[in-house]
């Protein structure tokens, strides 16, 4: 039915790899690309036994367009699932728009040298205008609307779990349980345990760069910036038990206060174990979460892309990794006239995502929402040329799909509430 390419061959892709070619009747041509072609052999050479769909596999530069849009030609792709590092999604996009192809991410763009003229310029006038700090923001995606307009196509923008699925989450909640939603609460909680002293769960890059910069929440019709790691409250998780959550900023914030027009207030938590903080606050007072180039022997490096390479591959935490994630939405507003609590979320188990694909479930809970993002656009399901997140689409067909491949939902109008 349709011609897909993957492109990334890390965790979150390999679980994505696994779901389309679970789903051979819509998938029936899929094109792993990387810039390392044997990671995407190997993917291959396991599925291909099992599956209906045919695999191939290309060697790229995610940050050529040039050698893009010769894949893309050669392959005729209808959809392009970027799943690999954000820095390369303007370069993707570029490459879908000059195509004629659907675009998906999972994550929002930003640059990979953060000293760049041009790129510094716009983001200083940003922290002016918006008040918040972080690197990744939706503005250098959300100008490919008309691009992708014209061309009648759709670009997906963050379709994973934190962004993706916590948007659907507003859409639903907006559609079906409230006249007005008034606070939202996103909480994201990896209750998961494996056994290193320390690791990330996705790209150690991206990851220590979104937790290390400055904190933000939305109230009262802007952000607000604080330190990072300064606001730490405690919740008890189905599945994970109590644990200790912290504000970040997370881009899906910047886009549900725009959807969500009554909001008062928008908080964003994730979970971190003391281990994890004090590793990584000793980490950034070395320098070593730098992205600025040193001269170490004769050889500039990046602190923080040398320390990437020492950490444990977060693909390969699935045989050791115990436990259970939990992701979900609280939001608060009226019904009726009422006051109601609703309480969105999914439970995934490390171990069975592990049986499944060989994979734990961080990577399993952004790959799986990419799929049904991709199955969105590609029966037609999701029809709206331009450059969206996912709350601007209806959010019924997502959910009915999601729970069958894998991540089903539970909700609960009587949610215990994160302190004020």
């Amino acid at each position: 039915m349709s011609r897909a390419i993957i492109i990334g061959c890390g965790g979150v892709a390999q679980v994505a790899v696994h779901k389309c070619c679970q789903h051979s009747e819509i998938f029936t041509d899929l094109c792993i690309a990387s810039r390392t072609k044997a990671k995407c052999d190997k993917i291959a050479k396991e599925l291909a036994p099992k599956t209906k769909t045919k695999i191939t596999t290309a060697q790229v530069d995610a940050g050529n367009v040039g050698e893009l849009v010769k894949l893309f030609k050669e392959f005729k792709p209808d959809i392009v699932l970027h799943l690999g590092m954000p820095y390369h999604n303007l370069t993707i996009m570029d490459a879908c728009v000059e195509c004629g192809v659907h675009y998906l991410d999972t994550a929002g763009y930003e640059p990979e040298n953060t000293d760049d003229p041009t790129w510094r310029a716009i983001y200083e006038k940003r922290c002016r205008e918006k008040h918040f700090m972080a690197f990744f923001d939706y503005s250098w995606q959300w100008a490919y609307q008309d691009k992708f307009a014209k061309i009648g196509k759709t670009a997906l923008l963050g379709c994973g779990f934190d962004p993706g699925v916590t948007q659907v989450y507003a859409a639903y909640a907006k559609k079906h349980e409230f006249d007005k939603i008034e606070y939202l609460d996103i909480l994201d909680c990896n209750g998961g345990d494996h056994g290193y002293p320390f690791a990330t769960n996705f790209n150690p890059e991206i990851n220590l760069r979104e937790v290390s910069s400055p904190a933000s929440y939305w109230e009262g019709g802007s952000f607000h910036t604080i330190p990072a790691m300064s606001v730490h409250k405690k919740y008890n998780f189905e599945g994970a038990g109590e644990r200790d959550i912290y504000m970040l900023h997370h881009e899906e914030v910047e886009s549900i206060v725009n959807y969500l027009t009554d909001l008062k207030r928008v908080r964003f938590f994730m979970t971190f174990g003391q281990s994890y903080i004090d590793h990584m606050n000793c980490l950034e007072d070395v320098g070593m979460l730098s992205t600025h180039p040193v001269e170490f022997q004769g050889h500039k490096i990046v602190p923080v892309q040398f320390l990437k390479s020492l950490l444990p591959d977060p693909a390969s935490l699935g045989p050791r990794t115990k436990g259970k994630t939990n992701i979900g939405c609280i939001f608060r507003g009226t019904k009726d006239g009422k006051p109601k609590d609703f309480y969105i979320y999914n439970v995934c188990d490390h171990q069975e995502c592990y049986k499944e694909v060989g994979s734990q479930a961080v990577p399993y809970t952004a790959g799986v929402p990419a799929v049904c993002g991709a199955m969105m656009l590609l029966t037609g399901k999701w029809d709206k040329a331009g450059a969206y997140t996912c709350e601007e689409f209806d959010p019924d067909p997502f959910l009915e799909e999601l729970g069958p491949l894998g991540l089903p939902s539970k909700t609960t109008t009587h949610p215990v509430l994160v302190e004020e």
